[in-house]
């Protein structure tokens, strides 16, 4: 048994986020084999995610605030504290903050076989999309 020391938190790229994101890692792989992630993700009012999938699918925990989720097909959803949201692997989507409310949610990866494909990040969500109902 060890105690992991905790590494400083780091303000997410604006290339894969809209708004102010900030990321503490709370969980990564200690031994060959292992593959879990787990990063504690607030976010700032009307900051979100571009549009992404993961190779092994997420799973998101809200502990605070109300979360939005939105996918490919329009719709979006809004998720509150003690929810929790899973996301098949390869479904793109995104996830933020509602435009008047910080939000933060514990992020649940497991890294693919060839660790750089894990997540595939792609363009910004609209606002348009992003305001959806």
């Amino acid at each position: 048994m060890q105690i992991v020391p905790k590494a400083p938190t780091v303000k997410n790229p604006p290339e894969q986020f809209t708004g102010d994101v900030w990321l503490d890692a709370i969980a990564s792989p200690q031994q060959e084999g292992d593959r879990m992630t787990v990063v504690k993700v607030r976010f700032v009012p009307g900051a979100r995610t571009a549009w992404h999938s993961h190779a092994r699918g997420q799973t998101l925990h809200v502990t605070e605030g109300v979360a939005l989720l939105g996918s490919r097909d329009g719709t979006v959803v809004e998720a509150l504290p003690g929810q929790t949201i899973y996301t098949p692997p390869g479904e793109e989507h995104w996830h933020g903050a509602t435009p008047d409310d910080y939000m933060e949610h514990l992020a649940m990866i497991e890294s693919a076989d060839d660790p750089s494909t894990t997540t595939t990040w792609l363009e910004h969500v609209s606002d348009d999309d992003y305001r959806r109902p």
